[in-house]
């Protein structure tokens, strides 16, 4: 693993500065600049000679950073715009009439988005794929024949990155429609729905309303809008057994277009149809945590058109992980648009000339970890290196009393990923050259991971990591702000996305943080400063896999001084830790063969996505990159032939007793 294999991050950050000239003539006038150097490089290009006799020219009156605490970023045409707004005079280009106190404002009001809706500020357009998925499916629904007794649908098979909400928005206006229902299984995921439709001048007429507390009546005129709410409330039923009163409303509506977000919780099955039923039982048992923690009830809700009481013209549904959807049969193959992570670092990999679109958009690493016998005596099951991560990191309490049930073991697991006490775990390890194998021990890595997403079992387990992660002896750890996002007091849904946001202050190219989650914030959320996952858990299931594990590959940018349509890419490499390498590759060989639905053999699917999706993995003596032969075969059956051959000289199959002795001595051909 050589330090030239990962990329080094950018040390600018993006700022706003005031400033004014030393002579009368510029009293009380401020000019209000952008930059990503400092702020003292800057003036130097303003001002490269001193006045006469060395006299300075000039006073910088402010510097503030204009990175927000979600990782996004302003420059000083939004300062500029809102200054106006305020009523202070623009005197030139950047010049206005205004005091420090004043320019500090306004800073804060673009630090804040409160401008944001008048303000318009992105003007971004449809990518190549985004383009052909608005073209493909629009003329799918204005193709079909209105004698069809069933309502079209269609679905979005796109890796989570795709751009489903600014794509389903420019569809709206593809096909004229004016009223959108847009029904999610993950109320989390309203954030992105609201900012693209509030902040992008392409969509300058249309109105956002929360099903939740809002309804028609509060649009105004005949403007198009789009409805947001969770399918658990809209279709959910009163006590009585009828439609919830306050939403009454939009069951009387014929809506344009009912969009499905996040649609691979809205599992169904033949002998569950219904609108209130329970899902598959091993999903079910293994989704309880992260069902409750996302404000589920006990019986889940699933989705039939065929028995919604909602009416529409339109279905679109929305998924980076539509396995069921696709293995079911519900869609044919004209109903389906796909695009994959391969197919995103293929364009990206393959555009040609300038403004690639896909540029910002990061490659994921996969770095899986045999851990030591010392380690996984505890709960390994003994069949091909298994690794129970549930049962390692349980625990019991709650908040400051929470408590791993095998601390001491946990505790030798955090000293091992920042690299302490590798050389007495591993009695095979090859050291020489660059041996730095885990995460917070390799220098290049641990300089990108400064804002991680951990995976945990239970509540219990993320408080217990955080207290464990506190004591005196974890001063490594003490560099970085602990957020437990977990339990009912960390919020439910969107809810928890602002105290994240909150503590990793103004501005996250100055801070590290380590977020730990059970399940919340895992599906249809975006935060930009993650560029780790630890996955810290068991799960079988590829969509709760991969939905979380794609939380971080959420592109990060800044801007570019004197370019205003050019950015800095922050996050160039996004990674993917995972302690249980079997299950991983299993997983990976599902995702890879599964949602790439191309009639090509299998070790292709594989092949083409870890081209693109490298997999590292360390096997306790050295670290290496497998190929697709070695993924499939492990993915498969549940161990490669290296991993056999390692199996056969292994001390732990060799069982020696009295009785096995005498019958060796009694066997001459043994």
């Amino acid at each position: 693993m050589s330090q030239g294999f990962f990329p080094s991050r950018s040390n600018n950050s993006p700022k706003i500065y005031g400033y004014t000239e030393l002579s009368e003539k510029y009293e009380g006038l401020i000019k209000v600049g952008y930059t990503e150097r400092s702020v003292e490089e800057r003036m130097k290009e303003h001002f490269p000679t001193a006045g006469p006799e060395g006299i300075k020219r000039y006073e910088v009156l402010l510097e503030e950073s204009s990175m927000r605490n979600d990782g996004t970023f302003f420059k000083d045409h939004l300062v500029h715009k809102i200054l106006e707004k305020s009523g202070y005079e623009r005197v030139g280009n950047e010049w206005f009439r205004c005091n420090p106190g004043e320019l500090k404002a306004a800073i804060i009001a673009a630090k804040n988005k409160e401008s944001m809706n008048p303000e318009r500020e992105h003007n971004f357009s449809l990518r190549p794929e985004q383009k052909e998925a608005v073209d493909v499916t629009s003329k799918y629904f204005k193709s079909y024949k209105a004698t069809e007794k069933k309502t079209p649908h269609f679905l979005w098979n796109c890796k989570m990155r795709f751009g489903k909400t600014f794509s389903a928005y420019k569809l709206a206006q593809a096909m004229d429609w004016k009223r959108v229902l847009v029904l999610t299984f993950k109320p989390a995921v309203e954030d992105s729905w609201k900012e693209d439709l509030l902040t992008h001048i392409d969509f300058k007429d249309w109105q956002f309303i929360q099903g939740k507390t809002e309804t028609n009546q509060d649009v105004s005129g005949d403007k198009p809008y789009v409805c947001f709410a969770s399918f658990q409330d809209f279709l959910g039923k009163s006590k009585a057994g009828g439609i919830k009163v306050k939403n009454e409303w939009a069951h009387k509506i014929n809506w344009d277009c009912i969009i499905l977000d996040e649609y691979h919780y809205g599992a169904w099955n033949e002998n569950s149809k219904g609108i209130l039923s329970s899902i598959d039982g091993n999903l079910e048992k293994e989704n309880e945590e992260i069902k409750k923690e996302e404000g589920f009830t006990d019986t889940q809700k699933i989705w039939d058109e065929s028995i919604s009481p909602l009416k529409t013209n339109h279905y679109l549904y929305l998924s980076g992980t539509p396995f069921r959807a696709i293995e079911s049969g519900e869609f044919i193959e004209e109903q389906i648009f796909n695009w994959t992570y391969s197919d995103e670092q293929d364009a990206k990999e393959g555009w040609v000339g300038e403004d690639n679109p896909y540029a910002s958009l990061p490659r994921m690493v996969m770095m899986t970890y045999k851990m030591p016998d010392s380690i996984t005596q505890i709960t390994d099951t003994g069949e091909y290196d298994e690794f129970d991560l549930n049962e390692f990191f349980k625990a019991t309490g709650d908040g400051d009393d929470a408590k791993f049930k095998h601390e001491n073991y946990v505790q030798q697991w955090l000293d091992l990923i920042r690299g302490s006490g590798i050389k007495n775990a591993y009695t095979s390890l090859k050291v020489g050259g660059d041996s730095q194998y885990f995460p917070f021990q390799h220098a290049a890595v641990k300089n990108l991971l400064t804002h991680t997403l951990w995976f945990m079992p239970s509540v219990a387990s993320c408080h217990a990591m955080k207290n464990l992660m506190m004591q005196r002896a974890n001063t490594f750890y003490h560099d970085y702000e602990i957020i437990v996002c977990a339990g009912t007091k960390a919020g439910i849904g969107s809810k928890a996305l602002t105290p994240l946001r909150k503590k990793m202050t103004d501005n996250p190219l100055r801070t590290k943080t380590i977020t730990l989650s059970c399940g919340k914030l895992t599906t249809g959320v975006t935060v930009k400063p993650w560029t780790g996952l630890f996955m810290l858990r068991n799960t079988t299931s590829p969509e709760t896999y991969f939905q979380t594990a794609f939380r971080v590959q959420s592109p990060w940018t800044i801007g570019v001084q004197d370019s205003p349509n050019k950015e800095e890419i922050i996050k160039d490499e996004c990674y993917v830790f995972d302690f249980a390498p079997n299950r991983a590759l299993r997983l990976v060989t599902e995702y890879s063969c599964k949602l790439n639905v191309e009639p090509v053999d299998p070790e292709i699917k594989v092949r083409e996505f870890v081209k693109f999706l490298p997999v590292l993995c360390f096997d306790g003596s050295e670290m290496g990159q497998i190929n697709a032969r070695a993924v499939l075969d492990i993915g498969t059956v549940g161990t490669s032939g290296s991993q056999l051959a390692k199996k056969f000289e292994s001390a732990r199959l060799v069982h020696v007793d009295n009785t096995t002795l005498a019958r060796l001595i009694q066997n001459p051909e043994a």
